[in-house]
């Protein structure tokens, strides 16, 4: 196979779907065969294709993911539809054109709207009722209780249980455990007085991942969440919805050192690439060291600190600071780990005009894939020349 540290482009991403299924079936023995795993793809839409025949459910929360997953071929049925903003001409699309999604609730606009899209198109649509974490996302306890209490006004809507998410990065099983009990309530609540017995409950763990050397106890997190759940009271169907601890695991960020300079005692490395493409969560103006190798020579000692700044005319486009690293030349790659979950999409693209980087996969075979290409962005940039 290429050696995937010797890429001719500038900055580029590798996701190893090897190391995807690894991931998925190491989170599926500690949390066993009693729940389903829904993959986000907004934590990276490369990793769609890998992820297929391993997660039960994709969720979507754009049209332009929708794309992406209907380009792909990605049976509707496998698919969630969830975000704050479902506009009504999108939503119409997907229940005119398709069958067998399911559309979660996130304001009572949008059941008013797929309660009337599934009459007008005499389709039953499958639902979750998206409890609020007293954010912009979801909705109240006592609108869930409202809908529930009325359930037969809406005889084309099949009510399939509640959604809840509240985060990410969590490492507290007194919160994990927290918010189950009180999900618990709620579901019981609905079987009691109102005679619903919710199916399903889909739960966003929000699973963290350690990024910076933290001493994580993952496999105690995750068996202890296990028993958590093992120990509610309401017993229905559980479907986890995982993004960032599925997918980090599987990416590298590949860079090279365009310049080199040391001002007033302090060692500066200029990068190709920047902020606008290597994103970890917390990480506030590099003040925290990812896992970060000198392509070639990880076996040798550091000889000084470096402060790594990307491309980017901005103060802010800082890396890592004081990064202990062996003799570094200009034209040295840097590899900076765990970057498969959001880095590829949540950076400030656009900003400067520069490339978006080359994305390369791995397949379960080792073959190394060209899934895009380096990529222009001034055309995006450039204002119409009939203005």
């Amino acid at each position: 196979m290429t050696d995937i540290t010797k890429l001719c482009d500038r900055a580029y991403y590798v996701f190893d779907f090897r190391v995807l299924e690894k991931r998925v079936a190491y989170l599926r023995d500690l949390l066993g065969t009693n729940v389903d795993i829904a993959y986000a793809i907004k934590a990276n839409p490369f990793l769609v294709e890998g992820l297929r025949s391993q997660v039960e459910r994709l969720e979507i929360c754009s049209p332009g993911e929708s794309e992406i997953c209907d380009g792909l071929g990605i049976d509707p049925k496998m698919t969630v539809i969830s975000g704050v903003n479902k506009t009504p001409a999108f939503i119409e699309k997907l229940v005119k054109n398709t069958d067998g999604r399911i559309y979660t609730v996130e304001s009572l606009t949008q059941f008013a709207l797929l309660a009337a899209l599934a009459e007008k198109y005499g389709k039953r649509l499958k639902v979750l009722l998206r409890l609020t974490n007293d954010s912009q996302f979801g909705i109240n306890e006592e609108d869930i209780e409202h809908i529930i209490e009325n359930r037969e006004r809406y005889p084309w809507l099949d009510f399939r249980g509640l959604q809840f998410f509240s985060g990410t990065q969590k490492t507290s099983l007194k919160k994990l455990k927290r918010e189950l009990v009180h999900l618990d309530e709620l579901l019981l609540r609905l079987e009691e007085q109102y005679g619903y017995r919710s199916p399903e409950l889909e739960y966003g763990t929000g699973f963290p991942v350690a990024y910076f050397g933290e001493d994580l106890e993952e496999e105690a997190l995750i068996t202890g969440f296990r028993q958590l759940l093992e120990e509610m009271r309401w017993q229905g169907h559980i479907t986890l919805e995982l993004g960032r601890s599925i997918a980090a695991s599987c990416g590298s960020y590949f860079t090279h050192v365009a310049d080199k300079k040391r001002n007033h005692g302090q060692n500066y490395l200029i990068l190709d690439g920047g902020m606008h493409q290597m994103i970890y969560f917390g990480q506030y103006m590099g003040m925290k060291q990812p896992r970060v190798t000198l392509c070639g020579k990880e076996d040798r000692e550091p000889t000084d600190q470096w402060n790594l700044f990307g491309s980017l005319c901005s103060m802010n486009d800082i890396l890592v600071k004081a990064l202990p690293l062996p003799e570094v030349e200009i034209g040295d790659t840097l590899r900076f780990y765990n970057t498969g979950a959001y880095c590829v999409t949540e950076g400030m693209a656009l900003f400067l005009s520069r490339d978006l980087p080359a994305v390369y996969l791995i397949d379960l075979e080792g073959n190394l894939i060209c899934a895009r290409k380096t990529m222009e962005t001034f055309p995006l940039n450039t204002p119409n020349k009939e203005l």
